[in-house]
């Protein structure tokens, strides 16, 4: 019989909406007999069963629910799980270049695994789900077949789970990069030292909705990391393309993969802090008919929501005052704490700024690999605006 933990009164409303995770203050008690890592069972303080879960008292999200059934946690629902996520995926997705397992969204909490061609890279961010890597590993496989499979376990958040931060292999063997093709564009990954685990795959059906709008434009892709959007943009027949990112190393890779396409003499990628290319840019009176935005979180948490909105209308606000009249705006938000609504409300704050009339042509979020649950807004966590930008 697995251990029990028992919620405080009222807080079982959180399991029975079937939000994922109940927190630290949410327990009211725990068997002694728990341990972190441990597969628990969740009961009212009634004493009604509600869910199976992963424990860990040391970190704040204390309960990682598995399954809303009284059912044993074990290799057999691992495998089962693992199966469900990739069979999901088969239905509309090259799995050459895919998310396969997207956490909570696939009942497998806090695990990401992403595929390259014949390489998947794994993410493991809590104590409970580490007990259960080997068994993963080894679904994968079955599932698979892949060449290796590479950890990438080197998150600072494992941290607050009591967890080493790791990578290697798992499986197999696995080179230092690998060649993928997204939408017709080829790209090479970084699966052992690139951001993350090496692409933001979350993106790929947002980069395809861009080719309307690109073709014989002028197009400024900021905030370019390894050259997506701006390697998209040309692959659907920009006239020209100016990726920024402040990484040199980010553009150095993103000019490897503009030769990889042939896209040398039309993607030129320039070092520089966005914010301030913009600026000197609109000063100089330089315009473009679209101008991609595609920057990192501003912020990881609530408290900084304020600061990170003003980040964000300031990048909107200056790309407006730049885009040639009729042409396009597509911007984008990875913050998680930054809702649909406020990013929306953001965007419209910065054009009343910019002096400049929107028209929404499409408002989007992460592909169908990183499928939402409904009742988790944290699963949704990607919006990307397409505006078209008049003169008022």
């Amino acid at each position: 019989m697995a251990p029990s933990v028992r919620l405080i009164p009222g807080k079982e409303k959180r399991v029975k909406s079937r939000h994922p995770w109940i927190y630290r203050s949410d327990i009211a008690e725990a068997d002694a007999s728990c341990r972190p890592g441990d597969v628990v069972s969740i009961y009212s303080h009634r004493g009604r069963f509600l869910a199976k879960a992963l424990y860990n008292p040391d970190s704040q999200i204390s309960l990682r629910i598995m399954s809303y059934r009284d059912e044993p946690i074990d290799h057999d629902l691992i495998f089962r799980r693992v199966h469900d996520a990739i069979e999901y995926r088969r239905t509309f997705a090259d799995l050459k270049s895919c998310r396969l397992i997207f956490a909570e969204s696939d009942r497998l909490p806090a695990l990401i695994v992403d595929s390259f061609q014949d390489v998947l890279v794994l993410q493991c961010l809590s104590l409970g789900m580490e007990q259960f890597k080997k068994d993963v590993v080894d679904a994968l496989v079955e599932e698979m077949h892949p060449k290796g499979i590479w950890e990438r376990n080197d998150v600072p958040v494992r941290r607050l789970e009591g967890l080493e931060m790791t990578t290697g292999l798992l499986y197999g063997s696995v080179p230092d990069q690998v060649k993928i093709t997204e939408n017709g564009v080829q790209f090479w990954v970084d699966v052992k030292e690139g951001q993350k685990t090496g692409f933001f795959l979350d993106q790929k059906e947002n980069r395809a909705a861009i080719a309307p709008f690109v073709k014989d434009q002028k197009v400024l892709d900021c905030f370019t990391h390894t050259g997506s959007f701006a390697l998209h943009a040309a692959h659907y027949g920009a006239k020209s393309v100016t990726g920024i990112d402040i990484s040199d190393s980010a553009c150095t890779f993103a000019e490897k993969n503009a030769i990889l396409n042939g896209f040398q003499d039309l993607v030129h990628f320039v070092t520089a802090n966005a914010f301030d290319y913009l600026g000197e840019a609109s000063r100089t009176g330089e315009q473009f008919d679209v101008i991609i935005l595609d920057p990192p979180a501003f912020t990881k948490t609530r408290a900084a929501v304020e600061s990170a909105s003003r980040g964000y209308k300031e990048i909107n606000l200056r790309a407006m005052k730049m885009i040639r009249p009729g042409g396009y705006l597509i911007t984008c938000s990875c913050s998680q704490h930054i809702l649909p609504e406020l990013f929306r409300k953001i965007v419209l704050d910065a054009a009343e700024d910019a002096h400049v009339f929107l028209r929404q042509v499409e408002f989007r979020t992460q592909g169908k690999d990183h499928p939402i649950l409904p009742s988790s807004p944290e699963t949704q966590y990607l919006k990307c605006g397409i505006y078209q930008v008049f003169p008022i």
